[in-house]
């Protein structure tokens, strides 16, 4: 199968590129923008395989999308791409419109066009906004977003599920909770507190830092995706929880126990608009369907990413500096006779 991932540079769509080019059955053409969180460093283990292929576009230019839709044919799309900083979406909501709604509708529009097998469309849980103890949210639970980044997703999710309706695409989406793991940029909660706790430094939590987040382990997520692509029935929504709710701030404890550092590095901050206290899903629909189930336990997952984080201060360091946006015009811009018209 050949399988057009969107956002296949980001932290979570390159854990779904390096884990699906191992098997030499899929065919990815990896379709990224390449903005201030994507980074090919993350996929410099998979660059020169057979099987991979990375097109630079914006899924903003109708055009474009359409063009690269013509040339590479894919048989099944997986769309990830999407501006999924809340806070940047609270200073600047302008580019999260551009990218989740307009991107995510030409997407959709290309493939009006060009049918495909199956279309998943990656969402997150917080489009159900904040939940009261003891609520889990289910895939008919009703959307209240808080933010601009929230609400954008809502739209698309919405707009994603009537081109089902309406044109019979084959859409799934999904919504999952907080991902970690190697490789996530360092504006996130944990590899922030990561890298701060290793170089020393004050770990900003909001508020009291009693936030309650579900948080699942990256590569569990991406499983959950293939298990969806495979399984999944066209026009659902799947939930994709890890089953481990935690407070922001147990979280921050954790990372400080596991490096070693002292409480006294925590630096509690004014709370930012509009902050939900507690996200909380139910994967059992996906579980019924797809057998799924999360298999890291989340105090291995976080030593492992701890661990990950400490082993690879260089790719740290092209993060924080901006380096690693020069890796594309090493690596790719003198490649594209080899690539041909899809680099």
């Amino acid at each position: 199968m050949k399988i057009l991932v969107t956002g296949g540079a980001g932290f979570i769509g390159s854990c779904f590129v390096r884990l699906m080019v191992q098997n030499p059955s899929f065919e990815i053409v990896n379709v990224d923008k390449l903005t201030y969180a994507d980074n090919l460093e993350n996929l410099a283990s998979v660059a020169g395989r057979p099987n991979y292929t990375f097109i630079k576009a914006d899924l903003c230019d109708l055009g474009s999308t359409r063009r690269f839709f013509d040339e590479t044919k894919p048989e099944a799309v997986v769309h990830f791409a999407a501006e999924s900083h809340v806070d940047r979406s609270i200073f600047a909501p302008q580019p999260v419109f551009e990218s989740n709604l307009r991107g995510s509708f030409n997407l959709l529009e290309a493939m009006r066009a060009y049918r495909v097998r199956r279309f998943i469309h990656v969402s997150t849980d917080e489009v159900y906004g904040s939940l009261e103890p003891p609520l889990e949210a289910d895939e008919n639970f009703p959307l209240q977003p808080s933010s601009p980044y929230s609400a954008a997703k809502a739209g698309s999710d919405l707009m994603a599920l009537a081109y089902f309706k309406t044109y019979k695409l084959p859409v799934i989406v999904t919504r999952a909770s907080n991902n970690y793991g190697p490789y996530q940029f360092p504006e996130k909660l944990i590899p922030l507190m990561i890298s701060n706790a290793i170089e020393n430094k004050r770990l900003p939590v909001y508020g009291d830092g009693m936030q309650i987040r579900d948080w699942l382990y990256v590569e569990d997520h991406c499983r959950a995706i293939l298990a969806i692509l495979e399984k999944g029935r066209d026009g659902e929504i799947y939930n994709i929880g890890g089953n481990r709710s935690l407070a922001n701030k147990t979280v921050v404890d954790q990372i400080l126990a596991i490096t070693g550092k002292p409480p006294c590095l925590i630096e509690y901050v004014a709370d930012r608009p509009g902050h939900d206290r507690r996200y909380a899903l139910s994967s059992e629909k996906l579980t019924k369907d797809t057998g799924w189930a999360p298999q890291m336990d989340f105090e291995c997952g976080l030593a492992t990413t701890v661990e990950w984080y400490r082993a690879n201060q260089q790719w740290m360091r092209h993060v924080k500096s901006g380096e690693y946006q020069s890796h594309y015009a090493r690596n790719y811009e003198n490649r594209k006779s080899e690539l041909g018209s899809l680099a």
